[in-house]
């Protein structure tokens, strides 16, 4: 099937952003799991090729799930049609299948090879080739899945990522869509500045700092502020002044940024003292030991044994036992990363119990 012809004057209208400023969508580097019908009506970047867009988020690799309705094999090559598009993946091997046991021939064939209405998984680059559209898989293998469990929970998961991420245009502030607009508005340069200390927290996996760890990182767009006339400059008083104006509105912006990451839970100060101190809340291994130690010890009282813990009742918990100033916005964080690592699990509507 090919590519639906799009209309030239909405081409015109469009307008590709700069190859250089696509690392900073996060969709660029991940397996995004559009449906079919979006893959195959993305359009294909006219700076590289290889590289398509989907509501202006650059992409180039698809995570897709879908049934097995057409199939053609060769001996170093399987080509699978799941729904309405076909994509191919190499099947070539280092290994000699005659030396190998009869017992694992027979699992590598059941896992390699796909019969028609069996539940196919692939990942993969895009790939448009003599008008065709396909994913050359990376990693591809069959699902079992008699109860439709992964079904349903893909089609329950890839709606929200679309209301959540796909559907919201990729958008930047307008001095990294200019590199030679310096500084920019307030707002701008407060978000820059907090995007700026989140990928710091993520590279380089801190536990704890202090705002002068964080400050010089954020020194470059205090220094490409526009700096006032004489004549706006406010007379000097003397000695005793204080501090420069530009030191001023970098300690200014670094606590407005670090305001919003505990805002956000990522960060909380256990104990608020002269000595700031912030926790990255989900690499607070005292926190989440705290959490679970809770979790274990009042989901086996009557009262919360069959439905669990709210979260109301662990964030009064974890404030009493460890530290008044864990938000709930942190605790939600953590609650999630636990999920995620199965340590608990959520029973119903904002209750978790232990497993």
């Amino acid at each position: 099937m090919q590519p639906e012809a799009k209309d030239p004057e909405e081409d015109s209208v469009w307008e590709e952003p700069p190859s250089m400023l696509w690392g900073l969508d996060p969709m660029f580097n991940a397996f995004t799991r559009l449906y079919v019908k979006d893959i195959l009506q993305m359009r294909e970047s006219c700076q590289v090729s290889g590289i398509y867009f989907y509501n202006s988020h650059p992409i180039f690799k698809v995570d897709v799930l879908g049934t097995v309705v057409y199939k053609r094999e060769r001996e170093d090559f399987f080509c699978y049609g799941a729904g309405a598009r076909s994509f191919g993946s190499s099947a070539r091997g280092d290994f000699n299948p005659a030396n190998e046991l009869k017992k694992l021939r027979q699992a590598q064939h059941s896992s390699s090879h796909l019969e028609i209405g069996e539940l196919l998984r692939v990942r993969g680059p895009v790939k448009t080739s003599r008008q065709q559209r396909e994913i050359m898989a990376s990693t591809y293998y069959k699902v079992s899945d008699p109860v439709m469990a992964v079904q349903i929970s893909w089609m329950m998961e890839v709606p929200q990522l679309y209301r959540q991420c796909y559907d919201k245009p990729f958008q930047l502030d307008s001095s990294a869509q200019n590199p030679n607009i310096q500084g920019g508005s307030p707002a701008n340069l407060l978000g820059r500045a907090t995007r700026i200390l989140k990928d710091f927290l993520k590279e380089k996996e801190v536990t704890r700092f202090r705002p002068y760890d964080v400050q010089d990182l954020l020194q470059p767009l205090v220094s490409r502020q526009p700096q006032k006339t004489a004549a706006e400059q406010e007379p000097e008083a003397g000695p005793s002044s204080g501090p420069p104006t530009s030191f001023k509105q970098l300690r200014e912006l670094l606590q407005k940024s670090l305001q919003i990451l505990q805002d956000e839970g990522l960060v909380f100060r256990k104990v608020k003292s002269q000595d700031e101190v912030y926790h990255v809340t989900e690499r607070d291994k005292d926190l989440l030991m705290a959490i679970r130690d809770i979790l274990r010890e009042d989901c086996r009282r009557e009262k919360y044994a069959e439905k669990g813990c709210h979260l109301l009742h662990v964030l009064s918990s974890v404030r009493q036992r460890y530290s008044r100033n864990v938000s709930k916005a942190a605790l939600e964080l953590v609650l999630k990363a636990l999920e995620c690592n199965s340590d608990i699990i959520s029973t119903s509507d904002s209750h978790y119990t232990i497993l």
